[in-house]
């Protein structure tokens, strides 16, 4: 897809894999059939951490991020994101299928592991499908955007991480649950976030003068 966008064939795609397109249909019946089941595995390793017994939110969440982090930055999703993105009002049909499939299962997913960290406790009782769709803005950021663009993003892992930390840590303090008394935990309530643009080995200088 990433070389052929929708246009993508299942003759090319057995050329590619080293077998006959009969062996491809006996598989998954259609190419539509294929595309989801690949769409299926990346959304089964990306929500792997959701555990729908929630013990440690930010340990999942974490988790979850850095994966989808790693897959928004692999080069063949970005390839093929410029590539179907630029095709989608060619095939309207074909570009609202795979949107399904892609964006709105991992957002159905996360929802639902959202909602069961409500149920049990751990975060505060809100719309989950908000909050899902919140909290993947929050974790991919304008980086997709930069590499769209072609200018410079998050690339190494250490970057990366740093956001996903930032990310969902401010995520976490938003959804806090409410404190015993019923009151809103408090707005330093949760972990110390560094600023992302600061460096962690460089002392941050208070009026001229070195903490």
């Amino acid at each position: 897809m990433s070389e052929q966008g929708f246009r993508m064939s299942m003759d090319t795609v057995a050329a590619r894999a080293g077998c006959s397109k009969q062996t491809l249909y006996a598989h998954f019946g259609s190419k539509q059939e294929l595309l989801r089941s690949v769409i299926a595995e990346h959304q089964d390793l990306a929500t792997v951490p959701l555990s729908p017994v929630v013990e440690d939110p930010r340990e999942a969440l974490l988790a979850f991020a850095l994966e989808h982090l790693r897959h928004l930055n692999d080069p063949t999703i970005v390839s093929t994101s410029r590539l179907l993105a630029a095709e989608a009002h060619q095939f309207p049909d074909e570009a609202r299928d795979l949107y399904q499939q892609a964006c709105d299962t991992l957002v159905q997913r996360l929802a639902t592991w959202l909602q069961h960290a409500m149920d049990q406790g751990r975060l505060r009782h809100d719309d989950p499908h908000y909050a899902a769709e919140l909290l993947l803005s929050m974790i991919v950021g304008m980086d997709f955007e930069r590499q769209r663009f072609g200018v410079v993003h998050r690339a190494g892992d250490r970057a990366r991480h740093r956001w996903a930390e930032f990310s969902i840590d401010t995520f976490l303090r938003a959804f806090a649950p409410p404190t015993d008394d019923g009151a809103p935990p408090s707005a330093s309530a949760g972990r110390r976030i560094r600023s992302p643009l600061s460096s962690p080995t460089s002392p941050r200088k208070r009026n001229g003068a070195s903490p």
